[in-house]
């Protein structure tokens, strides 16, 4: 199945809904238009030509386990070092690193590029890039100077190792121990599940980071600090020394990203250095953990573009009956199943919900470049915050998207979507585990509400719903009103709707994971409503001022107002399942589930 990037789709957004010019500007760095167009056009051509067709492969050869060392499929290695010369991996790592300290809303873009190419390629690097903002901004200097360059080239991977057996989302359960030294570092012992990368042929060193317990620890999340453990200790050179204590016991044997090594991890006695302060190590974790979320957010959306590619093009080749409204293709033995209403809900979901993904990412990618690159104190930590209360809902929501996706284009290929050779089942077994891994999408809801709307008693929530309901009041285009007032009043509803949510949840603790999902799809939806009006009125001031592409404009218009007329309805759904409250949910005896 081949791959081509959304550039025409992906540059509406950048430049003509977040003018990322402007934004760039803020950053304080000279990226200009048409640098910025010039980096996603040779990114497009490297994710189309070099990695989407590793893509199959990798899931039909997958890894292989050969005395401890991993091998990744037939030609990920040569496609790797490929990525690493061109300098891709270094596009976000900061300047006094070697890397090119691009923003987060351009290299998102690439990143999205590489998750619909092929997922299982991109996650070897996902990683590293995590590992390296956990490193910069809490690793003392020694560690910076040893490992921040290699892992900021793509020369050295990184890996995010926290899951044990009995220790998954609750790492309360957490048993790997770290014994101090006498000369600064600790001996790490114990066993990691699903590590990504764990072991592989692609670089020439490994450096994992581990959650790890010291003797004294108190019990519990707080006694948990974080450790640099290297597969091959660095020398005073700076390179590979001694194989450290860390091996690769087994692969796991997954639905999907087989073109990916997820790994069981052992550290016996291994030597690691500490990473921020003793006890600490949850929190440092969560820089990276942020970070991880929104890529996986991103994961999601690539396998959804690809999707609705695959599913577009197979609709206008395919020749099944004849239109309702009379023969379309009279010439030819039937028409083209793009013609049948169904087929046309079918790609008008795809396409809406990805595109608006897409939109709302870049909203992410701006706060997070904002929380980190803004002049004034008081802008950076708006702007985390705002970063804080979007992550769950973007990795929930671009994940389930994914998935609804890519279920949509089985469906549209009927019989052959069911068959290998056609490409549209592995992206549907690949998208399954974004829904899973770095928190499922059940813990991201209880994190929204938990710690981001009960947290603040939903001040930052509030604040984002009436800086939409501001731009809202703004739209002036007369095809919209319609589309204006909706999303008006769902906006309202949404505030109204929180504040009712933070009574339950005050009054039983129990409300707290009964409406936590429901109220993340429903603030997922409502959110893409007022992102696709403002698309919509971009696209008819463009129009209005004769702008010669037309029919890209056209379909923008029609596409918030499928949006808005057979998407948005879904969150009354949520609205009215999450008022029906916990008692339905834990009413119900135990031993009475089954009979």
């Amino acid at each position: 199945m081949n791959y081509n990037a959304p550039l025409r789709e992906m540059c509406f957004v950048l430049h003509e809904l977040f003018d990322v010019t402007a934004h760039c500007d803020r950053l304080g760095n000279e990226l200009d238009r048409e640098t910025i167009d010039g980096i996603l056009e040779q990114g497009a051509r490297f994710a189309g030509q070099v990695v989407a067709p590793l893509n199959r492969q990798g899931d039909e050869q997958g890894c292989r386990l050969e005395k401890g060392s991993v091998r990744t499929p037939d030609g990920f290695r040569q496609a790797y070092q490929q990525y690493v010369e061109n300098g891709w991996a270094a596009m976000t790592g900061p300047l006094e690193y070697g890397g090119q300290g691009l923003p987060q809303m351009v290299a998102a873009c690439f990143h999205e590029m590489l998750m619909g190419a092929s997922l299982s390629f991109r996650i070897y690097s996902g990683l590293t890039e995590g590992a390296v903002l956990a490193l910069y901004r809490h690793g003392s200097a020694a560690l910076k100077r040893d490992y921040l360059g290699k892992l900021v080239s793509g020369q050295w991977a990184g890996t995010m190792c926290l899951t044990e057996p009995q220790a998954g989302t609750d790492l309360a359960l957490l048993r790997t121990r770290a014994e101090p030294q006498g000369d600064g570092s600790y001996l790490i012992s114990g066993s990691k599940i699903f590590i990504s990368g764990g072991e592989q042929d692609l670089t020439e060193n490994i450096v994992h980071l581990v959650l790890a317990r010291l003797p004294d620890a108190p019990t519990g999340v707080r006694g948990i600090s974080l450790f640099l453990v290297p597969k091959f200790i660095c020398t005073a050179e700076g390179e590979p020394g001694l194989r450290n204590a860390v091996t690769c016991g087994a692969l796991e044997h997954k639905m999907g990203i087989k073109g990916a090594a997820t790994c069981v991890m052992n550290f016996d006695a291994a030597q690691g250095w500490l990473v921020g302060e003793a006890n600490q190590g949850l929190a440092c974790m969560f820089t990276m953990m942020n970070d991880a979320r929104f890529q996986v957010g991103l994961q999601g959306l690539g396998i959804a573009e690809a999707a609705f590619q695959g599913g577009l093009a197979y609709a206008r080749e395919r020749l099944q009956s004849r239109s309702l409204a009379g023969p379309v293709a009279p010439e030819r033995s039937a028409d083209p199943i793009i013609c049948h209403p169904d087929v046309r809900r079918m790609l008008l979901t795809q396409k809406t919900l990805t595109e608006g993904c897409r939109m709302l990412a870049a909203l992410t990618a701006q706060a997070l470049d904002l929380e980190h690159g803004a002049a004034l104190p008081e802008e950076r930590l708006a702007a985390g915050r705002r970063a804080a209360l979007l992550i769950p809902i973007v990795k929930a929501l671009l994940t389930d998207v994914g998935q609804e996706v890519a279920s949509l284009g089985v469906q549209l290929y009927g019989g052959h979507g069911y068959i290998r050779e056609w490409g549209m089942e592995q992206l549907m077994r690949d998208s399954r585990i974004t829904q899973l891994y770095e928190g499922t999408n059940g813990i991201q809801a209880l994190d929204l509400i938990r710690r981001k709307v009960l947290g603040d008693g939903g001040e930052q929530l509030h604040l984002l719903i009436e800086q939409l309901l501001a731009q809202v009041g703004e739209c002036r285009s007369e095809p919209l009103t319609g589309m204006a007032k909706a999303v008006s009043q769902r906006l309202l509803e949404w505030r109204n709707l929180s504040a009712e949510v933070l009574d339950a949840c005050r009054c039983d603790p129990q409300e707290i994971g009964a409406v936590s999902v429901d109220f993340l799809a429903y603030s997922g939806y409502v959110l893409l409503a007022a992102l696709w009006l403002r698309a919509a009125e971009r696209a008819c001031a463009a129009l209005a001022a004769g702008s010669p592409d037309c029919a890209f404009y056209q379909a923008k218009v029609q596409a918030a107002t499928f949006y808005w007329r057979r998407i948005l309805p879904r969150a009354n759904a949520h609205c009215e399942a999450l008022r029906g409250g916990a008692q339905c949910l834990m009413s119900l005896d135990e031993a009475h589930f089954a009979f």
